[in-house]
């Protein structure tokens, strides 16, 4: 099964919340419905990065990485995968 971790943010350099999941499409959709606190307080609602994993420790192995990144690393991570900071939800396999 895939696991896949990803960053949502509100705008371009805006906040971010970074996360993994095994259903990503709903994972989403779940944000953007206001689920969680801290997505639906500032509006974190576009899919901006994701990357695939093959399995659950690989996936929660790097999700605890990105988040001791720092924030210019994340942002340029980012850019380098989506550098206008579109939705990404299209793109899911």
């Amino acid at each position: 099964m895939t696991h896949f971790v990803y960053i949502m943010a509100s705008r371009p350099n805006g906040a971010i919340y970074i996360g993994r999941s095994s259903n990503l499409r709903s994972r989403v959709e779940a944000h953007r419905a206001g689920l969680w606190q801290h997505t639906a307080k500032n509006k974190i609602r576009t899919l901006v990065w994701f990357e695939p994993h093959e399995d659950f420790s690989t996936s929660l192995h790097r999700e605890r990485t990105l988040k001791r990144w720092r924030r210019a690393w994340k942002n340029q991570l980012i850019t380098e995968f989506n550098p206008n900071w579109k939705d990404m939800t299209h793109a899911l396999p």
